[in-house]
């Protein structure tokens, strides 16, 4: 059961909807093509077991560590505010 304005099973469309644009977003940035065989970042060469591994890669594993550990946010705010709903 839905609420206020929505369907019933609207807040599960929501949250497929974002689990689906988030798995898309990841496939997206997934390397492809043939690596390099220095990292773009430190310039230290890139194992041929990782190369072979993840076809594509452009970074060392140490850079790479950095990277995930990053916090990204998305842009998206499929919820957005009841005034900007009424407007």
């Amino acid at each position: 059961m839905a609420g206020g304005w929505t369907h019933d099973g609207g807040v599960l469309d929501q949250i497929e909807d974002t689990v689906t644009d988030g798995v898309l977003n990841a496939r997206a940035r997934l390397p492809a093509g043939e690596s390099l065989l220095f990292c773009v970042a430190c310039g230290e060469d890139i194992p041929e077991a990782r190369r072979r591994a993840l076809p594509g890669c452009r970074t060392c594993i140490e850079c790479q560590n950095g990277r995930d550990k990053q916090v990204v946010f998305s842009a998206i705010n499929r919820r957005g505010s009841k005034d900007s709903q009424l407007r």
